[in-house]
């Protein structure tokens, strides 16, 4: 089985919460393993949004997992950026990964930090960036990983 990894910090935008579950959801029709490593925070939220695990069935510390983290360990990398520790938690995992397949959901309500966000993504990655100005409503982000990861599951 195909495994994929996501990447939640800091969950003070409230679209991130929703966008993970539902991103688990569609990676797990696809046929993916998904593992979701988080901040503390993150995980309470995500905890509270899927109780009975019907999505998020496998949890880890942010932290402990990049402790912990081999090379070729995954198969899809898929980050939720909208801060600069984000961005460098995307960057560390990918190249600790070696991973060829990777996305990016970079969202901020601020144009210029979330140009910022994808030229650093660019400039330290090859990965697919989707990206909208969004902070509490989820649906342009929504709407941009559909046509992303419908590209994924061809």
């Amino acid at each position: 089985m195909k495994k994929a990894l996501i990447l939640l910090g800091c969950p003070e935008a409230p679209a991130q919460t929703p966008m993970a579950v539902y991103a688990t959801y569609k990676l797990t029709g696809l046929g993916y393993e998904v593992t979701v490593a988080s901040t503390p925070s993150a995980m309470k939220l995500l905890e509270v949004t899927d109780p009975l695990k019907y999505y998020i069935k496998n949890k880890i510390d942010i932290e402990t997992c990049l402790n912990n983290l081999v090379e070729n360990s995954f198969d899809f990398l898929l980050g939720f950026v909208h801060k600069d520790a984000a961005v460098s938690y995307f960057v560390t995992f990918y190249h600790i990964l070696n991973i060829k397949s990777s996305m990016a959901v970079v969202f901020e309500r601020d144009a210029e930090l979330l140009k910022k966000f994808i030229e650093d993504l660019n400039e330290s990655t090859e990965t697919t960036i989707v990206s909208a100005r969004a902070y509490h409503n989820p649906t342009p982000l929504k709407v941009k990983f559909d046509r992303a990861i419908k590209q994924l599951g061809e």
